[in-house]
This record gives structure tokens, sequence and C-alpha cells, in this order.
């Protein structure tokens, strides 16, 4: 482990207390993220959430994660169906963002144009990268759940993906090398 000067400990040990839940997602807003929707298919119904918390984990065996809360009514839909697939969403898809965010699950698939995975799981159309899983761990952490997907089967196209960072959806540009 590297020795941190006396000066860089302090100030880590004087900024580490935050009581203020709200400052603190606004220091987690600060990393930026892509967008995506992640749906399962559980008990002959379909279900669909966004999230940001999408992150690859290996290679080899192809692996994803990303996080749910314990609290979600949709808990047992992800959980317990036996895998789900995530739709990255395309720079023009902010409103897929906010519509699988809030609503019944009726509403948040009102009108939306998908694809059924041989899995019977849906992908949301026009999303820049897909990722069909099977469930292959759950990890607790906090008030959340880490959920480890298996890639059985995935696809992208070239087009720019939905970023979102402080609360503000965006897109990603390039900077000069």
């Amino acid at each position: 482990m590297r020795h941190m000067p006396d000066d860089i400990n302090s100030a880590a040990t004087a900024a580490a207390p935050v009581s203020d839940p709200a400052d603190y997602r606004r220091a987690l807003g600060c990393f930026g993220t892509g967008v995506t929707v992640v749906t399962a298919r559980h008990e002959g119904q379909d279900w669909g959430m966004t999230c940001n918390s999408f992150s690859s984990v290996s290679l080899n065996p192809r692996l994803v994660l990303w996080s749910i809360r314990k609290e979600a009514s949709s808990l047992p839909a992800f959980t317990q169906s036996g895998g789900f697939t995530v739709s990255v969403l395309a720079s023009a898809q902010a409103d897929l963002a906010m519509q699988f965010a809030k609503g019944t699950m009726t509403e948040r698939f009102a009108g939306v144009k998908t694809t059924k995975q041989t899995s019977q799981r849906l992908r949301l159309d026009g999303a820049v990268a897909w990722f069909d899983c099977t469930l292959h761990q759950l990890v607790d952490a906090g008030d959340h759940h880490i959920v480890i997907g298996q890639v059985q089967d995935f696809g992208w196209q070239d087009a720019a993906p939905l970023a979102f960072c402080r609360s503000q959806f965006g897109m990603f540009q390039s900077l000069p090398a």
C-alpha cells in the first residue's frame, strides 16, 4: 500500500463524514454513466426499469452487473425469473429512460417497440447495444442487490449512446487526441 502524506490523510478524514444524503447523491452524480433499460419476464408479465448502474464484469465468462434496490416492487421479477435483458439506450431515447423510471408496467411498455428474444425477454428496438443474460449471482450490498448476469446473446449498432451526469441526459463527446 502506498503511503499518503499526512496532509492528504487529514483532508480525506475530514471529508469522509457526509450526513446529508442529497449531498452524497450530488457527489455520486459527478460520475457520468450510460443509461439502460433492464427487462425481465416473470410469471407471464414483462417487467422493465431504467438503470444506470450497468457495468461489465468479465470477458471470459461474459459477465455484466447492475444493481436494484431491495425495496423495489420489481425485485422478485429480476431476482427470481432466471435472467434479464439490458438495452443500452441511444441518445435519442431519453424519453424511454423517463418512461421506464415510473408508473405501472403497462404504462412503461406502452407504445414501446421491442423485440422478443429466444429467452422470451424483451429488448428495446433502437438501443445501441443489448445483452440477454441468465442470472449468475446476486450479491447483497447495503440497501441494494448487485445482480450479475452471464451474457447468452448480445448485439450492437454504431450509434450515439445516451449519457447521464449530474441529473441530466446528454451525449458523450470525444476529446481531441
